[in-house]
């Protein structure tokens, strides 16, 4: 197996993991330093990437084919069902989402483990914190 095999194999192994999280947990707050490890390891993985292939890399691999044509959608459609989705808490939280948005579009899920972060942070100093009103970020 390659390398790349490898990765992927990892990744599908902990996406499932992460997969069975969410379905057998019933948390209605999100974990801030999961997400934020999340978000520094893939934004490591991402340097070293363009550090090795270039930006360019990711025009090529999206639209060399049908299949990387798709990758392309379904990345598009998942980021922006996912800020759909927790637009919402980060308004109720007094987060900047149009700041938040672009960050998200620029970087994928990068921003929005980013934002997630921030998110998760903000829910769980309220929880502990009533009363003490909303941090904007």
């Amino acid at each position: 197996m390659t390398t790349f095999e490898l990765i992927w194999i990892a990744a599908s192994a902990g996406g499932f993991l992460a997969f069975l999280t969410i379905l057998t947990g019933n948390r209605e707050r999100g974990n801030a330093m999961l997400a934020a490890t999340l978000c520094a390891l893939f934004a490591g993985y991402t340097a070293v990437q363009i550090g090795t292939e270039g930006v360019t890399g990711f025009f090529t691999n999206h639209t060399q084919d049908l299949t990387g044509v798709q990758v392309w959608w379904d990345l598009l459609m998942c980021a922006l069902v996912a800020l759909f989705l927790i637009a919402p808490r980060a308004r109720a939280q007094g987060m900047n989402v149009p700041l938040w948005a672009a960050a998200v579009g620029l970087t994928a899920s990068i921003g929005l483990l980013a934002m997630c972060a921030r998110l998760f942070w903000l829910e769980n100093s309220a929880e502990r914190r009533p009363g003490m009103g909303t941090a904007a970020a």
